[in-house]
């Protein structure tokens, strides 16, 4: 039961990023480690990361608090790796049917 109230306090974000030529030359295993870091010390944790084709080159999928942190990370991991983030808000489908009900 605590499990689940912790995972209702946390929100999801997907966050999008784009390289920059200073980023490309800093990718290294140890600074994915140090992004990891950030996450967590904005209070979230990592569900998912991928690397992408296209117009993004990077998805983390990731759990924080609310969008305040989901901010404060995102511009923490800017300043550390050069990555450019754009951040969304998201919820289930589910979640989203039960708010355009109550709409």
């Amino acid at each position: 039961m605590l499990v689940r109230r912790m995972e209702e306090t946390m929100a999801k974000f997907l966050m999008f990023g784009r390289y920059t030529a200073e980023a490309l030359r800093g990718i290294s295993a140890d600074r994915t480690k140090h992004a990891l870091s950030v996450i967590d010390r904005h209070g979230g944790s990592v569900d998912a990361m991928y690397a992408m084709l296209g117009g993004h080159d990077l998805l983390l999928i990731v759990d924080l608090p609310d969008v305040e942190s989901a901010m404060k990370a995102s511009i923490a991991l800017n300043k550390m790796t050069g990555v450019a983030f754009t951040t969304c808000p998201a919820v289930t489908v589910e979640r989203f049917d039960e708010i355009a009900g109550e709409a």
